[in-house]
């Protein structure tokens, strides 16, 4: 019987293909532009019509992937990592470190997470990267807190005291026991969040408080085009039909992923 996750897993790697393919696959330079030929509907030329510069549409959301998608990946990967480092060594060591850490991160966790990441954003001054840094500000606290859970739980196993008695130094236990067993929920849970930093990058973009033109982002597309929703509704639509498609994507690849290491199934 085939997987019900395997048609997700496809759609995900596509996704992310097109995404780090994005330069080749463009039918037109989404830069290049042309006064002539703006506002155009769309047509055997321009399938998705064109912008108010006269560049492709459907080559800016092709190109857009590579910003949105890629960097919304890398930026995940980072906050994965970092949160779920300090997650672990506060759950293992505990004592001064574990509550200094934790104060930290309650003091992130306090704030409504967008309305932070738009602060942060907006006194850094804007830009692809200080985005990404505010998205990175707001975020590590939650890893940091489940794998700080995740290792307590596993800390006071009879394994790892018997890893302990044995003489297994700090690091040897992390790598070999405890990362091992935290590794799929913070992997279901990066994924299930993907959807989410996707969509919390493109509003910066869309507030003017991130990818900065001409370059192609999907959220900064939106934004050119929220003026002309009614008169040239392809460009605002095209790239928020991209949003939506890739968000729901990455979330039913996590909800699938979330049954699939569910350790009760």
């Amino acid at each position: 019987m085939k997987s019900p996750l395997i048609p997700h897993v496809v759609l995900a790697i596509i996704l992310i293909l097109i995404a780090i393919f994005a330069p080749f696959l463009t039918p037109q330079d989404p830069y290049s532009q042309d006064l002539t030929n703006a506002l155009k509907p769309p047509n055997i030329q321009n399938i998705l019509g064109t912008d108010r510069y006269g560049r492709d549409v459907f080559s800016r959301v092709i190109i857009g992937s590579q910003t949105t998608i890629c960097t919304s990946l890398c930026l995940l990967f980072i906050i994965t990592i970092f949160g779920s480092f300090i997650g672990v060594i506060c759950g293992y060591k505990g004592g001064i470190i574990d509550n200094i850490l934790m104060r930290i991160s309650d003091v992130f966790l306090a704030f409504p997470q967008m309305v932070f990441a738009i602060a942060v954003s907006g006194i850094l001054g804007g830009g692809l990267l200080n985005a990404g840094i505010a998205l990175a500000i707001i975020a590590w606290p939650k890893y940091a807190r489940l794998s700080r859970g995740l290792t307590l739980t596993i800390r006071s196993m009879p394994y790892i005291q018997s890893a302990k008695m044995a003489g297994t130094g700090t690091f040897a236990m992390i790598w070999n026991h405890i990362l091992p067993n935290i590794a799929g929920t913070i992997f279901v849970t990066a994924t299930l969040d993907l959807g989410t930093i996707i969509m919390e990058l493109a509003g910066l973009s869309f507030l003017g408080l991130g990818a900065m033109p001409p370059t192609a982002e999907w959220g900064a597309m939106m934004n050119n085009g929220r003026s002309m929703l009614q008169t040239a509704p392809w460009v605002i639509l095209s790239p928020g039909f991209a949003i939506f498609f890739t968000v729901v994507i990455f979330n039913l690849l996590g909800d699938k992923l979330r049954d699939v290491l569910d350790p009760k199934k």
